[in-house]
């Protein structure tokens, strides 16, 4: 069997993409997997990492304000299509499973042309434009919230959660493998002290780092309290001299690469609320302060906070209010004990440790149909 994986542009995209992968693999280490993403994008480092060969398109955005980039769209579109009719060509792939971002679009369109089945996945609770153009060519679509039949065909739809990382769904299925010390000398943090996770994503969170940054005396001086927190990498130089002005108190880093260890280490957990870290967030069993980001499309990332704050299994604070609210919000959880363990069996409860395998299966059982 030859199946063409396509997801990138961020994390969100990419992790569950490569969970997926690894799951075939696990189930027939004959298949052959190929990657397909956008070149220059976050997939053409991670995917390779992973064990997997990627080709790139040189597909980009449509950017939602006027812009002379936009100009070069229609060419790099018709340039991407090309190309991708021309990897379908050449690796006749028996599937195409569509994850999002910039080259789903092509490889999934150049697949639908040649008859070969399409499966898409959608994160969100609010489909992007993508996967509502390619809705109608596909076979099967994979789904991590209900009352998704306002978007797409309901005899398409398969309610499967989101796939994530293996060692975050190891997580859920080792959860007495609990050595939180190990855990906190990883960060180079101690013990006694409560620990707070912030991280805004794969490529960080401008305004997330600055409130972080405006409350750090509130929250280091006032409560018995240690940070580990992602900045991302753009960010990182900007915020690195605050690990000496608060000397064994915060662990700054670019990236987490042992995000297992990170959420095994916290006690509450602050971040955006994309849709692969709700569902780790969920694996994980983690109280969360959610706080969406207002720059994606049809604001989804609400949507998806806001769905969890229903539940009582999430707080939420808006992007606009986090300098004002962020530092007294943080001090308030980390200090309620009952809310904590409230907030941690509610999102336990969303989890579906098995979504990798489940969207695994319904590939290979399109393929053999």
């Amino acid at each position: 069997m030859k199946i063409i994986i396509s997801g990138g542009g961020t994390g969100g995209h990419i992790f569950p993409a490569i969970a997926v992968a690894q799951e075939l693999k696990s189930k027939d280490n004959n298949i052959e997997i190929l990657f397909v993403g956008a070149k220059g994008k976050m997939e053409m480092e991670k995917v390779p990492k992973a064990g997997f060969e990627i080709i790139g398109l040189p597909v980009s955005g449509l950017q939602r304000k006027l812009t002379l980039k936009n100009l070069s769209f229609p060419f790099k579109l018709m340039s991407s299509l090309w190309k991708a009719r021309n990897i379908i060509k050449k690796f006749k792939p028996d599937a195409v499973v569509a994850f999002g971002g910039y080259a789903s679009g092509p490889i999934a369109q150049a697949a639908a042309w040649k008859n070969i089945p399409v499966i898409l996945q959608e994160q969100n609770s609010f489909p992007g434009i993508t996967n509502k153009l390619l809705a109608k060519k596909a076979k099967k679509i994979c789904v991590a919230y209900k009352g998704m039949e306002k978007f797409f065909p309901k005899e398409k739809i398969i309610f499967t959660g989101n796939p994530v990382r293996k060692i975050i769904s190891d997580l859920a299925k080792y959860q007495n493998d609990k050595d939180i010390n190990s855990s906190l000398r990883h960060f180079d943090l101690v013990q006694n002290k409560k620990t707070v996770l912030v991280f805004g994503g794969s490529l960080g969170a401008g305004s997330l780092n600055e409130a972080v940054k405006l409350n750090l005396k509130k929250l280091l001086y006032n409560g018995n309290i240690q940070i580990i927190w992602q900045v991302g990498k753009l960010y990182f130089a900007k915020y690195i001299s605050l690990e000496k002005e608060y000397t064994s108190k915060i662990k700054i880093l670019p990236f987490i690469d042992k995000m297992d260890l990170a959420y095994k280490a916290a006690d509450i957990v602050v971040c955006r609320a994309g849709a692969l870290t709700i569902s780790e967030l969920s694996l994980a069993g983690k109280a969360a302060i959610l706080v969406p980001s207002p720059n994606v499309a049809e604001d989804h990332q609400t949507k998806n906070a806001l769905s969890l704050v229903k539940e009582n299994a999430a707080l939420m604070i808006k992007d606009v209010e986090i300098k004002e609210k962020l530092g007294d919000e943080i001090l308030k959880l980390i200090n309620n004990e009952n809310k904590i363990k409230e907030l941690e069996k509610n999102i336990k409860k969303l989890s579906k440790p098995d979504s990798a395998e489940e969207i695994a299966n319904v590939v290979l059982k399109l393929i053999k149909k």
